[in-house]
């Protein structure tokens, strides 16, 4: 995509943000979300974060957007401790740098990185699924802050809690919470700055030198094996195909799920070949694990979703005849 496409498709972007928060008062939550999906678009910013999940030691990032004179998007998102993870996207470029992994680029116009992109840049999107609650004001990380709590609307996945800093409209904490409000997961954002001009890291990268786009090899078409009869409100099937294992090179039938929140994957594979001889549920950091043994086929699912859906969702399998 050429340089004025892109500058272009950024203003269009800009001027449906500006759309939306007219369309609503101006201290509603959806005024906010779409404050919110401006500026995290449109600004120059460096974020420190944490992400905080049980089980693990916490993760601090480094997280930078920026805008460059001709309107294209560029981002870093770095991992800091241990060998690290970093991410680079220029445009619809994101170029991945990995410890034991040669680097490579994808297109895409988001990262995939810790929080989810759909809530922060077309949070709209998940209002059929989702309802988004204004609850009041605190103080975040030295800044004032709007809360919003954010509910599925069938009571089948788990929620957020949101605050965005009241002057620029950035995320500064997200806790996700059980069914009984509990935390199972926070980001925490530890210090935010917003500045005129980008961060000088974007004029120290070296574009012809970032790594190819993949191709990525196209698979072939098959026939959906299986059909879930039961979903989540604004729950998709996002992919169905055949993976390979990483760990046994096993091939499987696959589900992926989305509702732009929340993946939930879903693994089938024959019963001689599975290690659960039995049913299974289990907790790994924020993720249920469920694990069902449907006649010859043992079923595994994960995703941050409540054990009571995961449930719903396996019982709902059925293989097309």
């Amino acid at each position: 995509m050429s340089t004025e496409s892109l500058a272009q498709e950024n203003q269009d972007t800009e001027l449906q943000a500006d759309f939306a928060i007219s369309q609503y008062p101006s201290d509603t939550a959806e005024a906010w979300l779409s404050k919110m999906a401006k500026a995290f678009k449109s600004l120059n910013y460096s974020i420190s974060f944490v992400v905080l999940k049980p089980g693990v030691d916490s993760q601090p990032y480094l997280w930078r957007h920026a805008i460059d004179e001709n309107g294209i998007e560029m981002e870093q998102l770095n991992l800091l401790n241990g060998p690290g993870r970093e991410v680079v996207r220029i445009g619809n470029k994101v170029s991945y740098f990995e410890p034991n992994v040669p680097p490579y680029s994808l297109q895409s116009s988001t990262i995939n990185g810790p929080f989810p992109s759909e809530l922060f840049y077309q949070p709209e999107k998940l209002f059929d699924s989702y309802e988004f609650v204004l609850v009041g004001r605190s103080r975040v990380s030295g800044r004032s802050a709007q809360q919003i709590r954010v509910i599925s609307n069938d009571k089948s996945r788990f929620g957020l809690n949101l605050w965005l800093d009241q002057e620029s409209g950035l995320l500064l904490k997200m806790n996700m919470v059980n069914l009984e409000g509990q935390p199972l997961e926070q980001i925490q954002v530890a210090a935010i700055q917003v500045t005129e001009q980008p961060d000088p890291f974007f004029a120290r990268i070296d574009l012809p030198m970032l790594p190819d786009i993949l191709v990525m090899r196209g698979q072939q078409a098959t026939t959906p094996r299986w059909k879930l009869n039961y979903l989540p409100l604004g729950m998709h099937v996002a992919k169905q195909d055949i993976h390979r294992l990483p760990m046994t090179g096993e091939l499987v039938d696959y589900i992926l799920l989305t509702d732009g929140l929340v993946d939930v994957s879903i693994y089938l594979q024959p019963m001689a070949s599975a290690k659960a001889s039995q049913d299974l549920i289990g907790r790994h950091e924020s993720n249920t694990i469920l694990t069902r043994q449907m006649g010859e086929v043992s079923v595994t699912l994960v995703g941050k979703i409540p054990a009571v859906t995961a449930d719903a969702i396996l019982k709902s399998i059925q293989l097309v005849q």
